[in-house]
């Protein structure tokens, strides 16, 4: 994996912590939408045509997105840290009547865990990068994992939202006020979750880490590991209503009012492998 040996005791806590959320997250109400409901519509203008292609879906969770990639006829893997959160993903594939391959596996021993398979698109996203404690060797073996001309695309909490608290904690005022790092550079930070976002007490008291990653940090470790940055798109909507201020759109996420300042809340990181390479 390339990890040592203080980051593979926290991504074994994460595991621990994801295991523990995840059925709380297939029976809530906040996961009961059309796997489209996650998307942006960007989202599928960027990744165009995906009938026939391969694409995994690394840090899948209830593989909810990874179902709509199969619906639109790709030949779809998803991988996940947590093997309680891919019992429900493939409880939840079967009853969408789609054909998915499930893989469990930490995201950086996913070379091995897939036996040298390539895809020619890679999705990741969404609550994902938070959870990557170095984003150089996650793109390692991105590159490892793409076929020649493949397709990277990360659809992400920017790092502003971040930094403002993607969820508010009782008592919190609902101001824009900066909270935490929008930078990396300190480190894991340790959370106890008691809590989950679906709004569910977790059973018992597990310690989770997460690291923060700027855009500077995520683009020059694309960059740097030879990918191909085509587009960078930052967006002001999200799929859920972070501010009781916000409002929704027609296709169902939310936004700020038009009064408030216009920050992005999301962003879309689109990047090949070049041609000719060798992995």
């Amino acid at each position: 994996m390339g990890l040592d040996a203080v980051e593979l005791e926290q991504v074994a806590a994460n595991e621990a912590d994801w295991d523990a959320r995840a059925p709380l997250h297939a029976a809530s109400d906040f996961y009961d939408r059309p796997a489209e409901f996650w998307f942006a519509e960007y989202e599928w203008e960027d990744l165009g045509e995906l009938a026939g292609r391969e694409v995994l879906h690394l840090q899948c969770h209830l593989g909810t997105e990874t179902i709509a990639f199969a619906r639109r006829g790709a030949r779809v893997t998803g991988l996940d840290l947590s093997a309680q959160s891919l019992t429900e993903a493939r409880r939840l594939a079967t009853e969408a009547q789609v054909d998915i391959e499930y893989v469990h596996a930490n995201v950086y021993d996913a070379v091995q865990a897939l036996q040298g398979r390539t895809f020619d698109v890679i999705y990741t996203g969404k609550g994902a990068l938070c959870y990557l404690p170095d984003l150089p060797k996650w793109v390692d073996v991105i590159s490892r994992l793409l076929k020649p001309g493949g397709m990277l695309y990360v659809v992400e909490f920017h790092p502003l939202l971040n930094s403002l608290r993607p969820v508010s904690l009782p008592g919190e005022s609902d101001e824009l006020i900066l909270r935490n790092d929008y930078l990396e550079g300190r480190g894991a930070i340790a959370h106890e979750s008691t809590v989950t976002y679906t709004g569910d007490v977790v059973p018992g008291r597990h310690r989770s880490f997460e690291w923060m990653h700027g855009l500077g940090e995520l683009v020059t470790s694309v960059s740097a590991g030879g990918l191909h940055l085509d587009s960078l798109r930052e967006s002001e909507v999200l799929p859920w209503p972070r501010w009781p201020s916000m409002l929704q759109t027609a296709e169902g996420w939310w936004r700020l009012p038009e009064d408030a300042p216009r920050i992005p809340l999301l962003f879309a990181l689109k990047a090949t492998k070049p041609d000719g390479w060798a992995t």
